[in-house]
C-alpha cells in the first residue's frame, strides 16, 4: 500500500465522514432528540467542545480501519468497497443502533438517522478507497 494514498484517502473520506456526522447525528431531527432529553447531555457550550473532538477523531478511526481492512482483504473498486461497506454496515452500526434503541429511549428518527449516517460513513470510506487505493 503506498501510504500517501492512504494518507490523502483518510484525510478526504475523514471530512467527509465529519459532515456526513454533522448532518445526520446534529442536524437531520434535531427537535427528535427533545422526546426524550434526560438520555441525552446537556447543551453543549463552546467552551466544552471535546465530546465533539472526540467523536470527530473517532470518525477517522472508522474510516482508517475501513482502509485497512480493504487492504489486507484484498477489497479494491468500486462495487467491491461499496458492497464492503454495505456488509460492515448491516454487521455493525445498524444491529448495534437498534440494540441501543431497544434498551435506552431515543426517537426513532434518530435511530434512521444515525444508521443512516454510518451508511453514508462508509460509503464515503469506500469511494475514497476504490478512488485513492485501487
Amino acid at each position: 500500500m503506498d501510504w500517501k494514498h492512504f494518507l490523502l484517502a483518510l484525510l478526504v473520506a475523514g471530512v467527509a465522514a465529519s459532515f456526513a456526522d454533522w448532518l445526520f447525528a446534529g442536524v437531520l431531527f434535531h427537535k427528535k432528540y427533545l422526546a426524550h432529553p434526560e438520555v441525552w447531555r446537556p447543551s453543549l457550550k463552546q467552551s466544552d467542545a471535546g465530546p465533539i473532538a472526540w467523536s470527530t477523531a473517532l470518525g477517522f478511526v472508522s474510516v482508517a480501519a475501513f482502509l485497512l481492512c480493504c487492504d489486507a482483504f484484498g477489497i479494491h473498486g468500486y462495487s467491491a468497497t461499496l458492497k464492503f461497506a454495505c456488509l460492515a454496515w448491516l454487521m455493525v452500526p445498524v444491529p448495534l443502533t437498534i440494540t441501543n434503541a431497544l434498551f435506552i429511549k431515543i426517537h426513532p428518527l434518530i435511530v434512521v438517522s444515525h444508521s443512516l449516517g454510518w451508511l453514508a460513513k462508509l460509503v464515503l470510506a469506500a469511494l475514497a478507497t476504490a478512488w485513492f487505493l485501487s
